[in-house]
């Protein structure tokens, strides 16, 4: 008689087992998913994306913002490396030496097209069950950011800009980002 495999259920610690190759490592309620180094355009924005929130964030005292990597510790079996997150002032316990511990306020992925498909998917539904308040998706590629809200246990999307629009969303309403500069 057949019987189905288990179904190995992996753990941060054996996240901290994989190899130092270049490649993001995440752990999805016990499921590993690895993807490539990101692209340059992707980089640009990241990066552009830091230049604008990071003197905000520090300016108005809100709290901390870090690029990836930086391992998010949703659970043991959920640990995630957003492109950039933010924790609050008032939630700053949430950092240890190595790693955040617990959902962070904000989440911010930057689309690939080998990741767009895990960032609305399985990821967002993983940032929606721990209760990741703030979750923003940024595509260089088809230039738009849209910013989506926990409301109620499920996430609606609260703001969205296009092209050279300017996009402004919580958890950071005030702050007004010029999308051109991120794809430029």
């Amino acid at each position: 008689m057949a019987t189905e495999p288990r179904r190995v259920v992996l753990t941060y610690e054996d996240l901290l087992e994989t190899p130092d190759d270049g490649k993001r490592y995440e752990i999805l309620e016990g499921e590993l998913y690895v993807t490539a180094a990101p692209n340059l355009a992707h980089q640009h924005c990241v990066g552009m994306l830091l230049q604008i929130i990071g003197p905000h964030v520090r300016g108005q005292g809100l709290g901390r913002i870090f690029i990836a990597p930086t391992d998010v510790l949703l659970s043991n079996i959920s640990v995630v490396e957003p492109d950039l997150v933010f924790i609050s002032r008032q939630r700053l316990d949430l950092l240890t030496p190595a790693n955040v511990r617990g959902a962070p306020d904000l989440a911010i992925e930057v689309l690939s097209p080998s990741t767009e498909r895990t960032d609305r998917g399985r990821k967002m539904e993983v940032y929606r069950q721990y209760g990741v308040p703030h979750y923003w998706l940024v595509d260089p590629a088809a230039r738009f950011a849209e910013a989506h809200r926990l409301v109620e246990g499920q996430y609606q999307l609260a703001a969205r800009a296009d092209g050279d629009e300017t996009f402004s969303a919580p958890p950071f309403p005030e702050l007004s980002i010029p999308l051109a500069e991120l794809w430029s």
